[in-house]
């Protein structure tokens, strides 16, 4: 069975759990009326199943390729980015001055899961071009604006971001390359990038490159690093792709998956480049792009889950093996565990997707409203989706091969992709880790005010729930009251010791979301009750244990030595 893009499990949750009408109430999205939201997701929708799904596969066994120093792109791939860009899809959120549709994020990151789901590999190029549309739009000056943004939101060019170097990981910081001012407001940048994912193709005019580098005056560490554009081909005078700037992709990443897309070492010498936004600022314009990317990447974990799921019901469904207690010659999806698994999964994609989607309405209500406490509820549910959704990835992906058996260990039936393509993202765009540290760390800086704010939502879902469904009802909010206690204690710690449970307390605080998100579907619409009894009563448990290990602390950590993690 193909992929089918998920539209109507995805306009319910919009619908009925996240509260998408609220967005649309508001004056800055107006436009986004339900009959509009119903035609976007249906196009994107078949654009995904029928054009995008089947390059899947192709990317993975003939993979991107880096020739004469240009990489070539997988059969295919050329078309299937053309629909992209010529549907208008790279521009969803962007602004319309410069030709984006200016649509809700909600809406956006709704296709981008869809897109993901479909083809990973190649949905990442049109990906790094909307992150770079949100960080020009908020932080580069108007000539860059004007000459960019047309050309990146049309998907004309491509957008990439270069932060990674060798010994610059999640420490910034410790980038050495340079940027040395040519003396006609443009900049000689020279140094090597790492890990840059899609940072040459054959599918775009240009490619856009947003490179963080350092000035001769650029002090240590993060707040030293300042910004710049450094595009592949000079734009001349009319904007057009002019003279090839000095920078090179020096080699090609051989990865566990993802294929189709390419990841480049980067080598720029002495490359031309334009500063965007203040000396020494780079970082904030940077982060821009990168919480937009994160996000983004949370959709990508729950369009991964759910094409692995598809594939692995698919399976289920057709593979016969033995006697089951529904059938004397029955599939194997009437066997309890493999109902265990499905089940399971199904409930795993449908929590992650309703987190993912109310983090993208928190967004879109702080951008309506400028109020402080959806600013502060957007911040607070991005590292949650974001890791929570990604972790649930490689779990989904898992399961599936486990389903298939045997077969599922076999390249030649497909499953085995979404594990391999899956265990990226909880790398990407800063680690899962550094996600969980983020939630305990800054954003619990205001004593965990917007966390108790959404526990609260939580048990007042749960209070709405308990005429119609007392049982799950009350272990919801019983749930959510463990998570507040765990909260307060999280917010009590000492840094180092938040940091050593940060992983667990953020995999409880999505169990309690993820139930919660259920209840709210099982209220609207009879047939989820059988789901979310499968979150509340086998998933939701989890929180208790997680919550004990959060609060543990660092000191037993510490007390395991090197000699004691040694053969």
């Amino acid at each position: 069975m193909a992929y089918r893009a998920p539209v109507r499990d995805i306009r319910f949750i919009l619908d009925h759990v996240v509260g998408f009408a609220e967005v649309a109430a508001t004056p800055r999205f107006q436009h986004a009326t339900p009959d509009l939201a119903e035609a976007i997701l249906d196009e994107a929708g078949r654009l995904c199943s029928d054009v995008l799904a089947p390059m899947n596969r192709v990317g993975d066994v003939t993979p991107a390729r880096l020739e004469n120093g240009v990489v070539v792109s997988p059969p295919g791939f050329a078309e299937g980015y053309r629909a992209i860009a010529e549907g208008g899809w790279v521009g969803m959120a962007a602004r319309p001055e410069h030709g984006g549709m200016g649509l809700p994020i909600s809406l956006a990151l709704s296709v981008d899961e869809m897109m993901s789901g479909a083809c990973l590999a190649l949905h990442l190029k049109p990906l790094l071009s909307k992150g770079q549309i949100e960080a020009l739009e908020h932080h580069a000056g108007p000539e860059i604006r004007a000459l960019y943004l047309p050309k990146l939101t049309s998907g004309e060019w491509s957008g990439t971001m270069n932060l990674t170097e060798p010994q610059a990981g999640t420490d910034v910081g410790a980038l050495r390359t340079k940027a040395v001012p040519n003396g006609d407001g443009t900049y000689a940048v020279t140094g090597q990038k790492i890990f840059i994912t899609w940072g040459d193709s054959d599918l775009t005019a240009n490619v856009c490159h947003l490179v963080l580098a350092r000035l001769p005056d650029g002090g240590p560490g993060t707040k030293g690093i300042s910004l710049f554009m450094v595009p592949k081909f000079l734009p001349d005078a009319e904007g057009r792709p002019g003279a090839r700037n000095s920078l090179r992709v020096v080699s090609l990443e051989h990865k566990l998956g993802i294929h189709g897309s390419p990841t480049c070492v980067m080598q720029f010498e002495g490359a031309t480049g334009w500063l965007v936004g203040e000396p020494h600022k780079g970082m904030a314009a940077m982060f821009t792009m990168m919480n937009n990317a994160r996000l983004s990447v949370a959709a990508q974990g729950v369009g991964l889950a759910e094409a692995a799921l598809q594939k692995a019901l698919a399976y289920a469904r057709d593979r016969r093996q033995g006697a089951t207690p529904l059938s004397a010659d029955g599939t194997i999806l009437d066997h309890a565990d493999v109902r265990r698994m499905l089940a399971t999964m199904r409930a795993e994609v449908f929590a992650a997707r309703a987190i993912a989607l109310s983090c993208a309405k928190a967004i879109d209500m702080a951008t309506a409203t400028g109020a402080a406490e959806w600013q502060a509820r957007a911040a607070l549910l991005t590292p949650i989706a974001k890791a929570h959704c990604t972790d649930i990835a490689c779990q989904v992906a898992h399961q599936g091969v486990q389903v298939h058996g045997g077969m599922g260990f076999i390249e030649e039936t497909g499953a085995a992709q979404f594990l391999r393509d899956a265990r990226i993202l909880p790398i990407y765009e800063g680690t899962n880790g550094v996600q969980a540290m983020d939630l305990v760390g800054r954003k619990m800086a205001d004593g965990g005010e917007a966390a108790f704010r959404l526990i609260d939502e939580v048990q007042r879902g749960a209070e709405a729930a308990r005429a119609r469904l007392p049982d799950l009802a009350g272990e919801v909010w019983a749930a959510a009251e463990a998570l507040r206690e765990g909260t307060e204690a999280m917010v009590a710690l000492p840094l180092n010791d938040r940091f050593a449970g940060a992983v667990p307390y953020l995999r409880a605080f999505a169990r309690v979301l993820g139930a919660g998100a259920h209840l709210k579907a099982a209220l609207a619409e009879d047939d989820r009750e059988a789901l979310a009894r499968v979150m509340i009563r086998r998933i939701l448990p989890e929180h208790a244990a997680l919550l004990a290990e959060a609060r543990e602390g660092a000191a037993g950590l510490y007390a395991v030595g090197s000699d004691d993690l040694a053969a």
